[in-house]
């Protein structure tokens, strides 16, 4: 397992991220494409995670202000699910976001994941919402 990290969206490493976001939140899911590619992606620091030297998983950290992140476009190819991969890349963006002094990470997590998220230590907070027609709840964790 090897997690790279990228900010330039012209990077191999973006693309692969870009594809793994492709199946999981267009095709698996039904977001539509528009709304999966946004105005954020060049302001956005970009994890992949690859296993044998093939992409796998993805997330992106969103600078908020100079303390916050938001943890973003959370994604593990169907094929590698079950094996803890959206588990060690968080922990590895949360290793970044402490490298880079800042305090807090938020996220807006389906509801399927909100167990997931809070494996991890976050606590949700504030009412459910929609993004993409899918229903939502406000996260965070202090670091």
């Amino acid at each position: 397992m090897k997690i790279l990290i990228t900010k330039d969206t012209m990077s191999e490493i973006y693309l692969d991220a870009v594809r793994i976001r492709q199946k999981v939140f267009v095709q698996e899911q039904g977001v539509p494409a528009s709304l999966e590619i946004d105005k954020n992606e060049a302001y956005s620091v970009h994890f992949v995670l690859y296993i044998d030297k093939k992409p796998a998983a993805t997330v992106r950290l969103l600078p908020l202000d100079d303390q916050t992140f938001k943890l973003q476009r959370m994604a593990v190819l169907k094929e590698y699910r079950g094996k803890k991969l959206g588990a060690a890349i968080i922990v590895e963006a949360e290793t970044f976001a402490r490298q880079q002094k800042f305090t807090k990470i938020e996220l807006g997590a389906q509801l399927s994941a909100e167990k997931f998220y809070q494996k991890l230590g976050y606590t949700a907070y504030g009412e459910i919402f929609q993004d993409a027609e899918i229903d939502h709840v406000h996260m965070k964790k202090e670091l």
